[in-house]
């Protein structure tokens, strides 16, 4: 989501140079940003304060002599680097009463922006720019073919047959995950008319690709926990469809436009849904608990998930494989 604001910042200035402070594990992603000149790993983890090394990075950074800063998450810490550097113009939203560490702040209007997507992207607009939020750029990862090459040698696969990518994971909770028999269905199905199918996820993971390969009979392809995250992003360009919970691979999927069926169960896509032309949202209509956005589900019946039928995924993946990709 937050490429969409880089996306925009090239539309807009086109000669800009945009360097990205973030979280070690996202520098592939990053690295498949066109837009991004330089990907710098944060070295704190996320919920640490540690003054001292946010003054450092910052004192670092001064050199670079950045014009402008963009504050992406809402924290009062997140906004401290930035401030060390000294860069002239620090924008975001005013979050946790952030005077004086941004100046360029903007006052959130939750109803105007209701997704994530729209409040990264309004940040490129000048304070006093009216922005309707309906207009931004989707995200786009750009692979390369030899890189993705070289990722099917490593991992001994090939194109032989179209290719169904499972990712059964979400790291939220249970109320988040489509059941593994469903994903074993919609798998077993799509391999008896001439698919393959590959399994993503972590090593946490794990266990919910043994079910699915346990009821498919060991006919997919378990690349759970064998991939790094770069690696698995390459691997997902070269899915014809891709069939996933509400989590981070669905994402990557969708960046990656590759035809995506999003399964939403406790959650709902109002806020961060996947940004692609080319994904079909699946949950069960007229129930009245959810979204409950629980971890688990507070009545034990999963309705939201159990009710949400493999047929359903198989006709939408139908449906995707009639549209150009």
């Amino acid at each position: 989501m937050a490429q969409s604001l880089l996306i925009q910042l090239k539309l807009d200035h086109p000669q800009a140079i945009i360097d990205v402070v973030a979280p070690s594990w996202v520098l592939p992603l990053l690295e498949r940003m066109p837009e991004v000149n330089k990907a710098i790993a944060m070295p704190i983890s996320h919920g640490q304060f540690k003054l001292a090394e946010r003054y450092r990075l910052g004192k670092q950074l001064r050199t670079e002599k950045y014009d402008q800063a963009f504050v992406l998450p809402n924290s009062w810490k997140s906004a401290l680097i930035p401030f060390f550097a000294k860069i002239p113009k620090r924008t975001g939203w005013l979050g946790e009463m952030r005077y004086g560490l941004l100046n360029d702040w903007r006052k959130l209007d939750k109803i105007q922006f209701p997704k994530m997507v729209q409040r990264f992207v309004a940040l490129a607009y000048p304070k006093n720019q009216t922005w309707s939020g309906q207009d931004y750029p989707l995200p786009a990862l750009s692979i390369k073919a030899s890189e993705a090459d070289a990722k099917l040698a490593l991992y001994q696969l090939d194109l032989n047959k179209p290719i169904l990518a499972l990712c059964p994971g979400a790291a939220f909770g249970p109320a988040k995950r489509w059941p593994t028999r469903y994903f074993a269905e919609v798998a077993t199905k799509k391999i008896s008319q001439g698919w393959q199918v590959w399994i993503f996820g972590s090593k946490a993971e794990q266990i919910f690709a043994d079910e699915i390969q346990e009821l498919s009979d060991n006919r997919c392809i378990n690349l759970t926990g064998k991939t790094s995250l770069a690696d698995m992003v390459d691997l997902l360009s070269l899915a014809q469809a891709v069939v996933s919970n509400d989590s981070g691979p669905m994402h990557i999927a969708a960046s990656l436009h590759r035809p995506l069926v999003a399964v939403y169960g406790s959650s709902s896509a109002d806020f961060t849904p996947p940004l692609s032309n080319n994904v079909i949202i699946l949950s069960v209509p007229d129930l009245p608990c959810r979204p409950c956005f629980q971890r688990e589900c507070p009545l034990g019946h999963m309705k939201c998930l159990n009710d949400l039928e493999p047929a359903w995924v198989l006709s939408a993946i139908d449906t995707l494989g009639t549209k150009p990709l």
